[in-house]
């Protein structure tokens, strides 16, 4: 251990070298050992690494800028708490990230640094100081959005945004900062699965907030969830429960409003959720009997709902719904 000990040290001190190609280099070997050697990275971290690693980020070689960045992500593996505690890494990441379409940056960069944010945010604590950053939170939004965004950089973003959404005071601020839109852009144009899928976690988690349902609104977004549950889509089960998930909380976000715009689908919706219901994993069934309970209920509290369509959907619908409540209560 103290050789390695030593080693980490010569490297930070090469980081600080006047030589390029010095620095070049401990940036490449630093990125290979904390990769290989997880028992390195507290070691590189306790050596003063970060600091200069982040300042890294700000280089015009993509070289140094994607070994910083890949470093960082590694580190971030076992020395979450040294990263978190660094002057300045946040501003640096939001750099990268910002510049993301920009040419002096490296889009290898901007994957690792949405993916150490990812990283960061699996611990519970993080997630309401990572989410007070709304560059960070609004550059994320700006990779999605864009056109020219690599697929990688996509799923890495989005997957940082689900960790900032899984703390419920970040979502006001990710809808507030024109997530909605992108997101059930991506829903609707992207074909690959593994994209959808995450988007739709994404949208599952951020309708869990009052300020969701206008922003839903907005984009017909409760339409393109209840699409997502039709059998002609071919939408995975993950898709599916994403999907019922996100429903169910605009559900309990928005109230009767909300319901009775889910209600006026008609069967086909019903048929959807009951899908998910009964062969999804164990908690998609149990948020979709949720889901057909309180549309149910609303149904028969309402009298029929509007125009009196809403009485004759579920005195119609199949008897397995009934059985499905039952299973839930």
């Amino acid at each position: 251990m103290e050789v390695k000990r030593r080693t980490a040290k010569s490297l930070v001190t090469k980081l600080s070298s006047v030589s390029e190609q010095t620095r070049t280099e401990a940036l490449c070997e630093l990125r290979l050992i904390s990769k290989q050697d997880a028992d390195s990275r507290p070691l590189f971290a306790d050596a003063g690494a970060i600091p200069y690693l982040a300042e890294t980020l700000y280089s015009s070689s993509h070289e140094a800028q994607e070994n910083a960045a890949a470093t960082l992500l590694n580190l971030s593996i076992s020395s979450r708490e040294a990263l978190m505690s660094t002057r300045g890494l946040f501003d640096a990441l939001a750099h990268v990230l910002h510049n993301h379409s920009s040419t002096s940056t490296s889009p290898a960069a901007v994957q690792s640094a949405a993916a150490t944010l990812h990283s960061l945010l699996i611990v519970d604590s993080y997630r309401p100081i990572i989410g007070a950053k709304r560059d960070i939170i609004y550059a994320l939004i700006d990779i999605i959005r864009s056109p020219t965004s690599p697929p990688r950089s996509i799923k890495d973003a989005l997957k940082a945004l689900f960790g900032v959404s899984l703390y419920p005071l970040n979502r006001p601020t990710i809808i507030h900062l024109g997530a909605a839109g992108p997101l059930f852009g991506l829903i609707l144009k992207d074909g690959r699965v593994g994209i959808v899928e995450d988007a739709t976690a994404v949208v599952a988690q951020i309708a869990g907030c009052d300020e969701s349902v206008e922003a839903f609104r907005n984009v017909s977004g409760i339409s393109v969830l209840v699409d997502l549950l039709d059998f002609s889509t071919g939408s995975s089960m993950r898709i599916k429960e994403n999907a019922v998930a996100a429903l169910l909380n605009l559900a309990r976000s928005g109230g009767e409003r909300v319901v009775d715009d889910i209600r006026v689908m008609g069967l086909g919706v019903v048929d959807g959720i009951t899908d998910v219901a009964e062969h999804g994993t164990t908690k998609g069934k149990s948020k979709a009997a949720a889901l057909l309970g309180l549309i149910d209920s609303n149904a028969l509290g309402s009298g029929g709902g509007s125009g009196g369509s809403s009485g004759n959907l579920f005195r119609d619908s199949p008897r397995r719904f009934e059985y499905l409540l039952r299973q839930s209560s």
